[in-house]
């Protein structure tokens, strides 16, 4: 017999011996009703379809603005910004650590300037944006809040996302500031905010992506993520939220695998545990809080530098799963990711994939076209009973946090990880273009590089704004940040009037590291 990606059984055919009396209509339900199984919309994407949303940001924001024109007039609907090493980890361009790293991996953002930058000639109360960011995802967002009003925006009408989700920063990536509680706090704090200053903005993208990307089964994908997302809603409750105040902003990031199948079912078990545990546990009122809405990014870590036009193949299967799956946005890696920073040409490439399923192929017409699949139902009650399962052990050790502190889901990710490079290097996993179907006659390749000039053109930018602001304001202003950051209120309204008055990112984040310190992980065996 078979297994899937999560180790559980694929049996060759599914029929009424598989699921005798199974019933579509008395069992999942109906599109856009509770508990969202075959959808969170009535209508899906007959009405509507997925925002196609290209994630990009490098070098300066000047540079990356442009990438954002690009798309804009190649028919992206939403941005998505990526975040140099040094902005996720809350330092300045000019700081010792960030030496080598300035806008490598994503643009480099040290103040509102920058901000204004990015986003030039971009109306922002007509464009929904992402931005991945995690430890000082707060900083981020209201630096782009600043940009907004400066256009004359209604901030109350700014849609968009922060990812914020700091507990798989823990778990698998490792781009976190603080320890965990007061991380905890500060994003509570931006539930908070958010639910009066920005209404429309979602104020958490709770990401299973990144742990997939570490190597989790999609079985360890949802139960670790919603066992973080279980963690989030009772660290707003703690801190006097109403659940329906801000369960309804919030949102989720998943992986979309090759392995289509499975990943469809995985989608559509998130759906219904997630609508399960808010009306059950939470007794969340308004279906809003009980739908998972969720973003999905194709699979990175499944791309080759073999062969790189093969993941052209590769994208659009995994494009395919989370179409089928029910996603609300989209991001189709480029086929050249493996090796580089994306081409502009493979930018484009990737664009077009989800324009062609949208436009060409039959997939708007119908919503939900697996229900009632004998396989797809099956694999969705096998997913959904390990998950589950895997949940329960997470709340036996007290919670998320507390198995975070114990390093059990990141062992558990490791060792899937391992096994599946165990697998590929005896070849019983096959990798076209790696262990199979190999060739030698590779055409060579220019990648996109990033000048690494801009390093000193961003410091250069501090050193002048830095001259030019209010220097008793700015110490004024963050040393309120301090202050309040050591007591019980709210800490963003400080840090918004510090940004304002020309404090940089890495000032915001080290007024908080002096009072919250910096998170040692444990020697976990």
């Amino acid at each position: 017999m078979e297994l899937s990606e999560s180790g559980l059984p694929i049996d060759p055919v599914y029929d009424q011996d598989t699921r005798p009396g199974f019933d579509p209509a008395a069992r999942l339900g109906e599109p856009g009703q509770y508990p969202f199984t075959r959808g969170v919309y009535p209508a899906m994407y007959t009405k509507r379809p997925w925002t196609i949303r290209q994630y990009a940001g490098f070098s300066t924001a000047a540079e990356s603005n442009r990438r954002y024109h690009q798309l804009i007039h190649n028919g992206t609907t939403g941005l998505s910004v990526a975040f140099d090493l040094p902005t996720q980890m809350g330092y300045d361009s000019d700081a010792a650590v960030s030496h080598g790293e300035v806008g490598k991996v994503g643009v480099a953002i040290d103040s509102l300037q920058d901000m204004r930058t990015l986003f030039d000639g971009i109306p922002l109360g007509e464009v929904s944006t992402s931005m991945t960011i995690n430890a000082p995802a707060a900083v981020l967002l209201l630096m782009y809040q600043a940009a907004a009003e400066e256009q004359g925006t209604d901030t109350r009408k700014l849609s968009g996302t922060i990812q914020n989700d700091i507990l798989k920063e823990y778990i698998a990536r490792g781009t976190y500031i603080y320890p965990p509680r007061p991380s905890l706090r500060l994003v509570a704090d931006t539930f908070a905010y958010c639910r009066s200053e920005l209404p429309r903005w979602n104020t958490i993208s709770i990401s299973g992506y990144h742990m997939a990307e570490a190597g989790a089964t999609p079985v360890q994908e949802i139960a670790f993520t919603l066992a973080n997302a279980r963690e989030y809603v009772n660290a707003a409750l703690q801190a006097g939220l109403k659940v329906d105040d801000f369960a309804p902003r919030l949102s989720f990031f998943f992986v979309a695998r090759t392995t289509l199948l499975e990943e469809v079912a995985k989608f559509r078990a998130a759906r219904r545990m997630w609508a399960r545990m808010m009306k059950d546990e939470f007794r969340a009122e308004d279906p809003r809080s009980q739908m998972l809405r969720f973003h999905t990014q194709t699979a990175g870590v499944q791309l080759t530098a073999q062969q790189k036009e093969v993941n052209l193949s590769r994208v659009t299967i995994q494009a395919l799963a989370a179409v089928f799956g029910g996603t609300q946005s989209l991001h189709t890696n480029s086929y050249d990711e493996a090796i580089a920073l994306p081409s502009e040409k493979a930018a484009r490439l990737a664009l077009r994939t989800q324009q062609v399923i949208q436009a060409e192929t039959d997939l708007t017409k119908t919503v939900d076209p697996f229900a009632g699949s004998w396989a797809v139902e099956s694999m969705t009650d096998d997913i959904e009973a390990a998950a589950a399962e895997l949940m329960e052990r997470i709340a036996e050790m007290g919670g998320a946090l507390a198995a975070i502190e114990q390093g059990f889901q990141k062992s558990e990710i490791e060792r899937s990880a391992y096994e599946v490079a165990k697998q590929t290097d005896e070849g019983t996993r096959v990798i076209v273009g790696v262990n199979k179907f190999t060739a030698d006659d590779e055409e060579p390749y220019e990648p996109l590089r990033v000048d690494p000039r801009i390093e000193q053109a961003q410091a250069d930018r501090l050193a002048r704004l830095r001259e030019d602001r209010d220097q008793r304001a700015v110490t004024k202003h963050l040393d309120t940040v301090k202050a309040v950051a050591e007591g019980p209120d709210n800490v963003l309204p400080p840090i918004r009037d510090a940004l304002r008055s020309n404090a940089t990112l890495g000032e915001v984040c080290d007024a908080l590291r002096a009072v919250w310190g910096v998170y040692q992980p444990p020697d976990v065996p």
